[in-house]
């Protein structure tokens, strides 16, 4: 490869420009301009991935006074109403201001790579998007200073990021701070909305020649599925919240109980988009799984097709399993029924996906480079998560554990244990692709075993906690109780993990400028995104690709044995 271009196969007599793009030429302040006003879907994918990782910076120093406040019984570190926030802001930078940037993040900047066009199909509804997305963080935490509450004091959302009816009727949160969560949501979902149809109408309207759906790679199906999930549950939740702002200003009475309104109305617009989110979250996951576990398996991916219909699955029946998180509310035993089969439905389109990466993993020449360890580990907590899913399937028991830290365990196996470490795997994966670097191998295992050895130190004993009838959402508890030990456990994991993301990002900025370079195609990879140079030209391609098998790269360096051949 070194020449300074690659032939794309089926492209007979013409190449793909993989000269390095030239180094910006300017003032910081031209370069900084430059980034604010970009459409370039690289760039905006990079601003995306950024600010999902300042806010899981901040995340997890919240996360961090949780544990201190919880870590000995009848402790004053924080206070009642403090604790209330903290988890509030928490739960809700996690979810929206965490898990949706960094993955949209890598969805802009990797499907037009992959499947072979310039950009994505609407670049300014791109950046605006990503604006609108980003105002809304920075909205939610203005409350802190702008959310007026008791005696004229600033207050963060004190509701929980789940905000029941009607705790969030003005009887009950005087002030703006939930009305700054509100439109922060609300805001949020504007933007996720206007990336979802970008995604959609790019993956269908502008795939390269010869990439036919069935030749796509799996990552960009499955972040078609994703946005599909996004445009049909972020519509509810952008009903409820609008609902939410008529009770508490225009006098109306939704979920006002005192006047005829229902809480449970909410608790139903809000789990018909909350479980979905959870599919929205993971499913990047799986499509980061679907390009690493074959490139260090060398092995082609097993059943391409039965992936994408367990994706699909996985999308169709995650719309009829919200109500699983009201088993307490006192549902009909036709509804529990329902939402218990339902629930143990989806099970089954996952389970395929487990036991292809499983078959794919099995008889190759397996490389555990830091990609592939992440990903291993989360083969085993994806797994966890969904076991213990299951067990909270059947009505009656979670109707034991629903208001336990058994239940927070589960959810945290999925958001971290699959989801985090699978967003760590794509780092470490495409970081030399976007940077022309690698990142540092030593504190890269470092960052590994850290955050591996702290999640279970966490999340194990939570189950266990749990299970003894530790509640959650309280914000401290009697000495008499059997939970001393096992949260003084909790935290130190928790501690365990923040230094670990600590060292992941250190390692972001000492590689830029200190790691090995890359070269195009580290990996020996089959995907489009490494026939480009490191990083890539703004353009993408210099002449459009032609693609003649799902692994075009294969085909271009064993053109004796192309998959084409056998597609």
């Amino acid at each position: 490869m070194a020449d300074a271009s690659i032939p794309v196969p089926g492209n007979v007599g013409e190449a793909v420009d993989i000269t390095p793009p030239g180094e910006f030429k300017g003032t910081w302040l031209e370069y900084a301009h430059s980034w604010i006003v970009t459409v370039d879907h690289k760039r905006i994918g990079i601003l995306y991935i950024g600010l999902g990782l300042f806010f899981l910076v901040v995340a997890g120093i919240e996360a961090l006074l949780i544990r201190i406040q919880l870590i000995r019984p009848l402790s004053n570190f924080v206070s009642p109403d403090s604790y209330n926030r903290l988890f509030t802001l928490h739960g809700t930078t996690m979810v929206f201001l965490v898990g949706m940037p960094i993955l949209f993040g890598f969805g802009n900047y990797l499907i037009p790579l992959m499947i072979g066009a310039r950009d994505m199909a609407f670049p300014r509804l791109n950046a605006f998007s990503f604006w609108v997305s980003a105002f809304a963080g920075f909205l939610l935490y203005y409350s802190l200073v702008g959310g007026e509450g008791l005696a004229g004091a600033g207050s963060a959302p004190d509701v929980g990021w789940f905000a029941y009816a009607p705790l969030t009727e003005l009887a009950f949160s005087p002030g703006h701070s939930t009305d700054y969560w509100t439109l922060a949501v609300l805001l949020n979902g504007i933007g996720s909305i206007g990336t979802a149809v970008n995604i959609i109408t790019t993956t269908f309207c502008m795939r390269c020649k010869g990439m036919t759906l069935m030749r796509m790679p799996l990552l960009p199906w499955l972040y078609i599925t994703m946005s599909t999930l996004v445009l049909l549950a972020i519509s509810p939740l952008t009903a409820a919240q609008i609902m939410l702002l008529v009770d508490r200003y225009l006098g109306g009475h939704f979920f006002d109980t005192q006047a005829g309104g229902s809480a449970l109305l909410w608790f139903h617009f809000f789990w018909i988009f909350g479980h979905p989110e959870v599919y929205v979250l993971v499913l990047p996951a799986f499509a980061f799984a679907n390009e690493i576990v074959p490139t260090f398996s060398r092995k082609a991916i097993f059943g391409y097709a039965a992936m994408v219909v367990a994706s699909v699955g996985i999308a169709f029946i995650s719309l009829s399993v919200w109500a699983h998180h009201m088993f307490t509310v006192g549902m009909t035993s036709v509804s529990n029924t329902f939402f218990v089969l339902s629930t143990m439905m989806v099970s089954i389109p996952t389970g395929i996906k487990v036991f292809n990466w499983l078959a794919t993993m099995w008889g190759g020449r397996i490389r555990f480079t830091l990609p592939m360890l992440f990903t291993t580990a989360f083969l085993f907590q994806w797994v966890v998560a969904g076991l213990t899913g299951i067990i909270l399937a059947v009505a009656p028991f979670d109707w034991q554990v629903h208001f336990s830290y058994f239940l927070i365990s589960h959810f945290h196996y999925v958001l971290v244990g699959a989801i985090v470490f699978m967003i760590f795997a794509a780092f470490y994966y495409w970081y030399p692709k976007a940077t022309g670097r690698m990142l540092n191998e030593r504190l890269g295992r470092l960052h590994f075993w850290l955050m591996l050895i702290g999640f279970h130190l966490t999340f194990d004993f939570m189950f266990i906690v749990g299970l003894l009838g530790m509640p959650r959402q309280i914000y401290t508890y009697m000495p008499d109780r059997p939970w001393t030990t096992l949260n003084q456990i909790i935290s130190v994991g928790a501690f365990l993990q923040g230094l670990a993301i600590l060292i992941f990002v250190y390692n972001l900025f000492y590689s830029y400028s200190h790691g090995k370079k890359a070269g195009p195609d580290p990996w020996d990879a089959w995907t489009l995104e490494w026939a480009t140079s490191s990083p890539p030209a703004p353009y993408n391609f210099e002449t459009e690709p032609v693609v003649a098998s799902r692994r075009p790269l294969w085909d271009l360096k064993h053109p004796e044995d192309p998959d084409s051949a056998y597609e």
